[in-house]
């Protein structure tokens, strides 16, 4: 398969020069080569004539979701309530930004601040360049490949309204130079993805058999009738965030298209969605592939690692913050994500949480100085002080653990093969049930959490829910702490706490923080290279 040339890294170059370059480190599972042969730029003449050369041109736009993944992940987790990086030692200090995130004092030049914005336009930058280039050509299947390319396209301007706001909607490969484009406002980015999704949502398939860039599940890979449905589902959830006003019943209507499409199921047992093996679970709605291998795997295993679990040696970052671990019940069997006191050695094999390194006969693991490696929920120095403020001189052991995605048995140094899913069937009864209650059917919602609940306890353990005990309000808070409790890890924890209106709360390790930080600023770079963008208020 040709590989499309990247794009230039400032924004507004990016949108004027366009030209498809080599290599883009792109792959889906059972996808065929993608490192082949290099070109300029293309033209509907010289490229597009064959369903291969489509999915040659189709593979770099999809490849920045993946592309985007550590600065969305980042950005959504490090700011809220349920994750933080400490410094350990000489280790994460990394000029602050960890802290930045976590205290919610990030400014303008923060790294995954422009790296967010930089690989999402990118995104929409590749999009364009193929929707135009497709737009003269006579190839099969075009009206498909044309409604993947506006979804994938609606998918980067979702994640950019989330994070910045109004934005510049671009539909065109080029600009012109001397007057690059101004933001639109956050509603008018909301109608562009409204519009363009229910578009083109006819066009894609209900569900994809694999074709082209995939071999995998029926519900696997590239854009379907279902994502479309998820996207519009997750932006009609935030709609009152978004645009000032609530759209509770088509955040209905999105969901109830996806759970009577007869598509689609919970998968038996909830770690099935973080497997290797992901990618067959009932349950994944759109999810970004990796392979093990380098450079193209799934790297969210090394992030929360102790040096010495594995023999790849981990980066011994990313932990959960105590009150969050204390909050699942113990008989909740989504708690096994969790990697908490003395950790034990591990045959080669995959393993998802502290199954993983939990068998007394198997040793036990060190830390660097040669004490045993034991997992702590609270922060604790060198000396065993506890560590108040700003997290910073943390003991190497502090901070539970996340291991929510399985190891990779053949994984290539840190790199998995894991998907990962960006809209799975368990986030979407969970928005169904926030906005069926805020629309004031307290005990429909009721029933939908508890469907996701019964899933999460063995028949002895599980407890359901009372709708008498809740009122609106406090069942909304509810559903939120179920969205915690389901969606752990998965970068949904930023939104929900700014649509509840506790983002800018404090909590350990955080003050109170100014109101504008539910949105990050737009990138001094960005507003460098382009004289008619403008600063978000506060920054």
């Amino acid at each position: 398969m040709k590989a499309l040339k990247s794009i230039p890294k400032t924004w507004m170059v990016g949108f004027l020069a366009l030209a498809l370059m080599a290599p883009v480190a792109v792959t889906f599972q059972g996808c065929t080569n993608l490192d082949e042969e290099t070109f300029g730029v293309i033209t509907p003449g010289q490229f597009f004539r064959t369903e291969g050369e489509i999915i040659a041109a189709l593979a770099p736009v999809y490849a920045s979701l993946r592309g985007s993944m550590w600065a969305w992940h980042n950005l959504s987790q490090h700011p809220s309530d349920e994750s933080m990086t400490p410094v350990r030692g000489t280790d994460w200090d990394d000029g602050g930004q960890w802290r930045q995130l976590l205290q919610q004092t990030w400014t303008p030049n923060h790294p995954d601040v422009n790296g967010m914005w930089v690989e999402t336009f990118t995104g929409v930058a590749r999009a364009n360049v193929v929707l135009e280039n497709l737009a003269n050509a006579d190839v099969p299947n075009k009206v498909g490949i044309e409604a993947e390319l506006r979804f994938l396209r609606a998918f980067y301007y979702w994640q950019l309204l989330d994070f910045f706001g109004g934005v510049p909607v671009v539909e065109t490969a080029a600009t012109d130079p001397d007057n690059p484009p101004g933001r639109n406002s956050s509603a008018e980015v909301f109608q562009f993805i409204e519009s363009e999704l229910n578009a083109i949502r006819g066009d894609l398939q209900v569900a994809n058999a694999g074709n082209g860039l995939i071999a995998g599940g029926a519900n696997f890979g590239r854009a379907t009738q279902g994502a479309v449905d998820a996207l519009l589902a997750k932006i009609y959830l935030n709609a009152e965030v978004y645009t000032g006003s609530a759209r509770w019943g088509d955040a209905i209507a999105a969901s109830d298209r996806i759970l009577n499409s007869g598509t689609y199921s919970l998968a038996g047992d909830y770690f099935d969605n973080f497997r290797v093996s992901n990618h067959t679970s009932p349950e994944i709605i759109f999810s970004v592939g990796h392979l093990p291998k380098g450079g193209l795997g799934f790297n969210f295993i090394m992030r929360t690692l102790h040096y010495n679990l594995i023999p790849q040696t981990p980066w011994n970052g990313f932990m959960t913050i105590a009150e969050v671990f204390h909050s699942f019940d113990d008989t909740d069997q989504r708690k096994n994500m969790f990697l908490v006191g003395q950790m034990y050695k591990q045959p080669n094999q995959g393993c998802i949480g502290n199954e993983c390194f939990s068998d007394p006969n198997s040793g036990e693991v060190q830390d660097r100085v040669g004490n045993p490696l034991i997992f702590t929920p609270g922060v604790f120095a060198p000396d065993g002080t506890p560590v108040t403020g700003t997290p910073v001189g943390v003991d190497e052991t502090s901070g539970v653990r996340v291991l929510k995605w399985e190891i990779d048995a053949t994984r290539s140094g840190g790199d998995n093969g894991n998907e990962y899913a960006f809209f799975r069937l368990g986030e979407i009864y969970l928005t169904k049930a926030e906005a069926l209650n805020q629309q004031g059917d307290l005990s429909g919602a009721v029933d939908l959490v508890n469907t996701i609940r019964q899933r999460a306890f063995s028949a002895e353990d599980y407890v359901a829910l009372n709708a008498g005990d809740f009122n609106q309000q406090s069942f909304r808070e509810r559903i939120v702490l179920e969205r915690r409790f389901e969606l752990m890890w998965e970068a949904t924890r930023r939104s929900d706490q700014i649509r509840l209106g506790t983002f800018t709360d404090a909590w350990e390790f955080k003050p109170v923080t100014e109101s504008f930080r539910v949105l990050f600023p737009v990138p001094q770079v960005q507003l460098d290279a382009n004289p008619n963008l403008t600063q978000n208020p506060g920054y």
